[in-house]
């Protein structure tokens, strides 16, 4: 009798084969809870990998690339370098900007963090007189699930009204995550000539001021070498706007702001156009949030879609493109596929080496382990993903290894040994209970070893290695308490009576045993005679396979490039 932990292992299989309901209840309740995981546990394209990112901007109208590194980028930069966390810097100058983007260690108080960010950037004094006060901004975690294309023979603001109702119906939905893309709010500019500016006595910056504090927008406003000032995105009409009242101390005066400046719509800012089939078009990005799922925010999407096509004009197209979530489907599709496909052959193979019984009872350690599995996951807060999914197709070639070993051993106790069916399947589940458990342990711990891979991509692939260990471990609550209970009844079929669709397993046993006889055994036989010789050739094949792998004669990548 073997002791492990302080656990009879040989009692406690005794018991779950002798007693029906206690061995049934197990499955059932790896059936039951696995069924209701999957209604509710959320699907998404990736994991939620948390993004640490700070960006940071500063705008210097008229420098140059070289300007703008030497004159901002160079005076940033060594502040930032001091505080704590830090993964990398990176930073860009371009024709009048400069963008830094930090990036923080996994679990970065990333509050603290932009606060240490804001304390840095003051400490700067020196920056260019005519460059605006950086901006910082955190950098949010967004996953695209689908985007929704309206095009058509319209002018692109008539498109971007049309964007705007459609985005306020997904709202109405429940979708809050969108992004109009293709179409830009009109930017109010108020264009002040120098003479004016002379003639009232009042400095631009001052007028600036005076602007950005009527104006409740992001940006607060900026003020270039062409006199020019711009709001940002419009929050007022132009009237109120040139109703803004400029007051001079140094000559006592007050004045509007529509005396001594020209305020106009500018519809031509910067702005990534698209077209379909010739037509303009505008996209609403819609992204899901931290904790929705990815399938019923499309399935949403195409609903509100459809009642919103019903009512365009006609030439007007509402279609939706890169929709994720039909990833998602397919990789569902593929493992509900793979896993029947699995279970077919598995059944196949046990079917000609075991008995019909054996082989049905072997097999149905697939669905049990990988439903109860999904249990586990849904309960840990995983989610099913391109990664998760992977790690699921992974587990249905060797969730059933368990199973085979111990309905194998069990048949052959009962068919070879003349053991009773209780005796077969008891002796049988206890005897490769040691080997089984080594077996599937140096397996959980190779997979546990991705645990230690740390940064963003730990954290991207975290969930393979909890998503097999609890498969494994579920074969292995499966493998002994549950498939001992229905071997004895399989084998109790068998002993009883030969059926006749035992007969391709009594036939491809005998050819087998040919084969083992032989074959198998002379090969076996010489191989062992050989065993140096054998030796020498394996060490051989490792350090050539060890010499191309050094060398970069087989190359390294994660991703197929």
């Amino acid at each position: 009798m073997k002791r492990v932990g302080g656990v009879y292992i040989s009692g406690l299989i005794s018991y779950f084969a002798r007693h029906n309901t206690a061995a049934n209840l197990i499955l059932v309740l790896m059936v039951v809870f696995g069924l209701l995981a999957i209604n509710k546990i959320r699907s998404q394209f990736f994991p939620d990998v948390v993004i640490e990112k700070v960006s940071i901007g500063v705008k210097w109208l008229g420098a140059g690339p070289e300007d703008i590194d030497d004159g901002i980028i160079s005076l940033l930069e060594p502040p930032l370098l001091g505080i704590d966390g830090i993964e990398q810097i990176l930073s860009s100058s371009t024709e009048g900007n400069a963008r830094i983007y930090i990036d923080f260690m996994p679990g970065t108080d990333m509050s603290k963090a932009k606060e240490e960010v804001q304390t840095a950037l003051d400490s700067v004094q020196n920056l260019p007189e005519t460059a605006d006060n950086p901006t910082i901004k955190r950098i949010s975690w967004r996953d695209r699930v689908t985007d929704v294309v309206i095009s058509g023979p319209i002018e692109l603001e008539q498109l971007g009204m049309l964007a705007d109702e459609f985005t306020q119906k997904l709202y109405r939905s429940g979708i809050s995550n969108t992004q109009i893309m293709g179409v830009s709010a009109p930017i109010i500019r108020v264009s002040v000539p120098s003479m004016n500016l002379i003639r009232y006595q009042v400095p631009l910056n001052r007028l600036a001021a005076a602007i950005a504090a009527e104006v409740d927008t992001d940006p607060t406003g900026e003020v270039g070498t062409s006199n020019r000032v711009r709001s940002g995105v419009s929050k007022r009409t132009i009237e109120e706007i040139g109703n803004i009242l400029i007051r001079i101390p140094e000559t006592q005066r007050e004045v509007i702001l529509s005396d001594l400046s020209k305020i106009y719509f500018d519809n031509k800012s910067k702005r990534r156009e698209y077209f379909t089939n010739g037509n303009r078009a505008v996209v609403i990005r819609v992204d899901r949030s931290a904790e929705s799922d990815a399938i019923k925010i499309q399935r949403t999407v195409e609903t509100v879609t459809e009642q919103y096509a019903d009512s365009l004009p006609k030439g007007i197209k509402i279609e939706l493109s890169k929709t994720r979530a039909d990833l998602i489907s397919n990789r569902l599709e593929i493992l509900l596929i793979n896993g029947l496909q699995g279970l077919g052959l598995v059944l196949i193979l046990l079917f000609v080496f075991l008995s019909a019984r054996t082989a049905f009872w072997v097999a149905a350690g697939i669905p049990a382990a990988l439903l109860a599995a999904i249990a586990f996951m849904y309960i840990a807060g995983l989610t099913f993903n391109m990664i998760s999914l992977f790690a699921l197709i992974i587990c249905l070639g060797i969730v059933v290894d368990d199973a085979i070993v111990v309905g194998e051993h069990a048949d052959f106790r009962a068919r070879r040994l003349g053991e009773t069916p209780e005796e077969a399947a008891e002796r049988g589940a206890t005897r490769m209970a040691l080997p089984v458990f080594t077996a599937t342990i140096t397996t959980i711990i190779a997979f546990a070893g991705l645990v230690a891979v740390g940064g963003r991509f730990g954290s991207l692939i975290a969930d393979i290695p909890f998503t097999v260990i609890v498969v494994l471990l579920a074969s292995l609550l499966e493998c002994f308490l549950v498939l001992p209970n229905h071997m004895v009844h399989a084998l109790r079929a068998k002993v009883s009576k030969n059926r006749w669709y035992d007969w391709p397993s009594d036939q491809f046993n005998k050819g087998f045993r040919i084969f083992r006889e032989k074959l198998f055994r002379p090969f076996t036989y010489y191989v062992i005679q050989l065993r140096y010789l054998v030796l020498s050739a394996s060490i051989l094949l490792l350090v050539i396979s060890s010499v191309l792998m050094i060398s970069g004669k087989i190359k390294w990548r994660f991703f197929v490039g």
